[in-house]
C-alpha cells in the first residue's frame, strides 16, 4: 500500500529495507525478483553490498533495485527518490528544485536533476486517438514566454514595434487537445503555423470526430479532412450549448500557474517537460487520491533512463523545433 500523506511517506520510506519492499512488490509482484538484463530468475541478494548478483553469464552480473529505471546509477539514495517522486505528483502547482534541495537535504543542481528524470516517468504516450467513441475534442493553442510588460522599454519597442501580432515573438506554441470527459494530450509545437496546428489534429484525433476550437484560422481546414469541426467566437461569446474550449483554457491556466508562479523561467528547449508533468497530474485528477497518482507514476519508472549529459547537452535544444 503506497502512501497517502507527505507525512506518511517521508516515514514509510526513511529506510533502505522498506525501500526494498516497496521497490520488489513494484517490480516482481510474483515475488520472484529477475535479472533487469537477462531475465534470468537465478540470483542472489548480498545483503552487503545491496545488489543482487546475476548468476547468468554476461559482462554485468550485479544489478540494484535502481537498474533498469530513471533512478538508474544514482548515488542518491530512494529513500530521498521516492518522497520527491510522491511530492512532484502531488504537488497541484509543482514542486520546485530549490524546494526539494532545501527538503531533502541535496543540491539544488542535483535536485533539478532529479526532477527531470522523475517527468521522463510521467510521459506515456498512447497510440489510441481522441473522440474514437463519439466524444467530442476541444483543441487550442497557447503561447509561452516572457511578457512584454515585464521587458525594459527599448528592447519592447525594438521586439514588438507596431505589429498586432507581434507580442507573440519570442514565444513558444504549445498545442493542447482535450477529449470531453477523458484524456488531454499536450505537445510542444514551437510555433502555430498551420500545418503544426493541423497535423496535431490529424495524429491525434480519430477521423470524423467533432471537433470544437476558437476561430483560429488554422482548423479552417478539418471539415474537408473529415471532423465534424465547430467554432466557438470569443469575440461574440465564450459558450453556446456544447460549442465551447473551456475546459482546454482551464488547463492552459493551470500549466502557466505553474510555469510563472513554482518555475519562475524555463528554458524553451526543457519546456515539454514541464508540460507532461502538468498534464499528467490533469489526466489522473478525477477518482484518484495521492496515492494512486504515485503508484501509476512509479508503474513507468522501469525501461526509462535520461543521463545528465542528454539533460543538458546542446541535442536536447532540437526537442522542439
Amino acid at each position: 500500500m503506497a502512501p497517502k500523506t507527505l507525512l506518511e511517506a517521508v516515514k514509510r520510506f526513511g529506510n533502505y529495507e522498506a525501500c526494498k519492499d516497496f521497490m520488489v512488490a513494484m517490480r516482481w509482484p510474483d515475488g520472484k525478483i529477475a535479472c533487469p538484463r537477462c531475465g534470468s530468475e537465478h540470483v542472489t541478494f548480498l545483503a552487503k553490498a545491496r545488489v543482487w548478483k546475476c548468476y547468468a553469464r554476461h559482462p554485468q552480473p550485479t544489478f540494484t533495485l535502481k537498474t533498469g529505471t530513471i533512478f538508474e546509477d544514482s548515488p542518491i539514495a530512494l529513500e530521498k527518490w521516492l518522497p520527491v517522486v510522491w511530492l512532484l505528483v502531488n504537488c497541484k502547482n509543482g514542486i520546485s528544485s530549490y524546494e526539494v534541495h532545501r527538503g531533502i537535504g541535496v543540491t539544488q543542481k542535483s535536485a533539478w536533476f532529479m526532477l527531470q528524470r522523475v517527468r521522463l516517468a510521467l510521459q506515456n504516450g498512447s497510440l489510441m486517438k481522441l473522440g474514437g467513441g463519439g466524444t467530442a475534442v476541444e483543441v487550442d493553442e497557447t503561447f509561452i514566454g516572457g511578457k512584454a510588460r515585464f521587458m525594459h522599454k527599448s528592447r519592447r519597442i525594438r521586439v514588438l514595434g507596431s505589429d498586432a501580432t507581434a507580442h507573440f515573438m519570442g514565444k513558444i506554441a504549445v498545442q493542447g487537445l482535450l477529449e470531453r470527459h477523458g484524456e488531454l494530450r499536450v505537445r510542444v509545437v514551437g510555433n502555430a503555423k498551420n500545418a503544426n496546428l493541423q497535423q496535431g489534429v490529424r495524429e491525434h484525433v480519430a477521423p470524423g470526430a467533432t471537433v470544437y476550437s476558437d476561430e483560429a484560422t488554422a482548423y479552417d481546414k478539418l471539415n474537408a479532412d473529415g471532423y465534424q469541426h465547430q467554432v466557438i467566437r470569443h469575440a461574440e461569446k465564450h459558450v453556446d450549448g456544447k460549442v465551447h474550449t473551456n475546459g482546454i483554457e482551464h488547463f492552459w491556466s493551470l500549466l502557466k500557474r505553474g510555469l510563472g508562479g513554482t518555475y519562475i523561467s524555463v528554458e524553451p528547449f526543457h519546456l515539454f517537460r514541464y508540460v507532461d508533468e502538468q498534464a499528467f497530474r490533469y489526466n489522473n485528477r478525477k477518482d484518484l487520491n495521492d496515492s494512486d497518482r504515485f503508484e501509476i507514476a512509479m508503474s513507468q519508472i522501469v525501461g526509462k533512463r535520461l543521463t545528465f549529459a542528454e539533460v543538458t547537452g546542446n541535442g536536447c535544444q532540437t526537442a522542439i523545433n
